[in-house]
């Protein structure tokens, strides 16, 4: 185990002088992830617009006003950051909209500018507008996809950017992206069409950062967490506190897979996506190609039926839709 200073910080921690950008950091999973980092030696951006689970500002009625807006949110991520200050190590806040291009930016150039550098981003921030599609309004998709989707590859954009530039000035990063994305992108989930096809976009962000930015020492991984959060009370109502015991679903047990991606001990694992709960981690096995039914030339609509009931008969079946 680590050696810890009295105050919780730990000197020799697997982080240690690593500094980390953490979206979404101001609740639930995100709070821990930032925390954790800090407690392992790292220096946290603790990145947080204040929102409601819906992404409204308070005040504003549901659906309103979303991050990116001009009406403040609450203080959440200077809250994080005196909890981490309290425990002897080094924060600062943010409350740029990460889903925004110049937010994105800004975001990371506050890295540089509080800390000189930037080795870890963990994309995390998001919030859900569950409906089923058949209900679904233009606003709903469009608000969940941005968030989620565009709030992840807004800030690996700029990140991208840094550590590409800090290779071709010889500083060669040993830097991670770790992404969230959720099993309902990976098997889908009733009632969060939006959501899935986010997550599921996530997962696909993640393997193609993964390739790219391996040259400039840069390596992607994504999680599928599964805890109690602000964000699964409506899905998984049965998520309560235990009265004793391990508690599985409590956000801060996904936190260690997170910062162990993010230190230097994970440098030879990328392209990757983790399921995580309570105490498990597992390691999720996306597409692959499957054995096809080749004819040697073009099909007669009349025959593709029976081909694909033998194609179906000999693959794995498929993992049930949540909610289903």
């Amino acid at each position: 185990m680590s050696e810890r200073t009295r105050d919780g910080v730990s000197e020799s921690g697997i982080c240690a002088g690593r500094v980390v950008i953490v979206t979404g950091a101001g609740r639930g999973i995100g709070r821990e992830h930032a925390l954790e980092f800090a407690r392992q030696g790292a220096r946290v951006v603790v990145n947080d617009v204040g929102v409601a689970r819906d992404g409204a500002y308070p005040g504003a009625a549901a659906g309103g006003n979303v991050a990116g807006g001009d009406t403040a949110g609450e203080p959440v991520a200077l809250t994080v950051v005196e909890e981490i200050r309290a425990l002897g190590a080094e924060a600062v806040a943010n409350t740029d909209d990460v889903a925004d291009w110049e937010g994105a930016k800004a975001l990371v150039t506050s890295a540089l500018a509080a800390f000189g550098r930037l080795d870890v981003l963990v994309n995390n921030a998001g919030f859900v507008r569950d409906r089923m599609i058949v209900s679904m309004t233009e606003q709903e998709w469009d608000a969940v996809v941005r968030v989620h989707l565009k709030g992840h590859a807004a800030p690996l954009r700029h990140a991208a950017a840094y550590w590409r530039d800090e290779a071709k000035a010889g500083r060669r990063p040993d830097a991670r992206v770790v992404n969230t994305s959720s099993g309902a992108g990976l098997q889908g989930s009733v009632g969060q069409a939006n959501y899935g096809a986010a997550k599921a976009g996530i997962a696909a962000l993640t393997l193609t950062a993964a390739t790219e930015l391996a040259r400039y020492g840069v390596t992607a991984n994504a999680i599928a967490p599964s805890a109690r959060t602000r964000m699964t009370e409506g899905v998984f109502a049965s998520m309560t506190r235990p009265e004793a015991g391990f508690d599985a679903m409590d956000p801060a047990n996904i936190a260690p897979l997170v910062v162990w991606l993010g230190s230097e001990l994970s440098a030879h694992v990328t392209g990757q996506v983790f399921e995580v709960e309570g105490g498990r981690i597992a390691v999720a096995s996306g597409w692959h190609h499957g054995v096809p039914a080749d004819r040697g030339g073009r099909w007669d609509p009349a025959d593709v039926g029976p081909a694909v009931d033998k194609l179906l008969a000999a693959a794995p079946p498929a993992e049930p839709v949540y909610g289903t």
